[in-house]
């Protein structure tokens, strides 16, 4: 007869029993420490190292993206404040379409200035400078009661930086 292999203990709870090891390390893990992955399941460890590769943004990315991104985002919104002021009403439907143009554009020179490197806290950086870069304009229509025109502003902000975000995380649409 043939004997049955020792039982295996997760590595990170001693006192559960597993059959399963982490495709990477061999590692044993428990269903709770195990993380299905397309080529299998792994341990915690491993898949944080693999999402590290990912991560490649450098310390100076983050100002460089900011202060790039808000200005960007501060003259496009001045434009779109200049055109909202000449059109009235049509700016609202031109938000449509220059909006996302501006976006990808922004999203062009992030990624210019930062040689291509990324990082999800950078994109998240470069959508709240975005956001930033436009209050300066918004406030001041506020200020002078042109609600129309804070619109149109607003509009232009959300739509520019949903489309910045999703250029520079790569995510595709469509």
């Amino acid at each position: 007869m043939t004997e049955s292999p020792p039982p295996m203990y997760c590595a990170n709870h001693p006192g559960v029993e597993t059959s399963l090891r982490c495709n990477k390390c061999e590692k044993p893990i428990c269903a709770k420490c195990a993380v299905l992955t397309p080529t299998g399941y792994r341990c915690k460890e491993c898949v944080k190292e693999q999402q590290k590769i990912y991560e490649t943004a450098v310390w100076y990315d983050y100002p460089l993206v900011f202060i790039t991104v808000s200005v960007m985002a501060y003259l496009g919104s001045l434009l779109g404040g200049w055109i909202a002021v000449r059109l009235g009403y049509f700016s609202l439907i031109l938000a449509l379409f220059l909006a996302p143009a501006i976006g990808g554009l922004i999203a062009q020179a992030a990624r210019a200035v930062t040689s291509r490197r990324r990082s999800k806290k950078l994109f998240l950086l470069a959508a709240i400078a975005a956001v930033v870069g436009c209050l300066p304009v918004g406030l001041q229509l506020l200020q002078h009661f042109y609600l129309l025109d804070f619109i149109f502003i607003a509009m232009y902000a959300v739509l520019m930086t949903s489309t910045l975000y999703y250029r520079l995380s790569g995510i595709r649409i469509g």
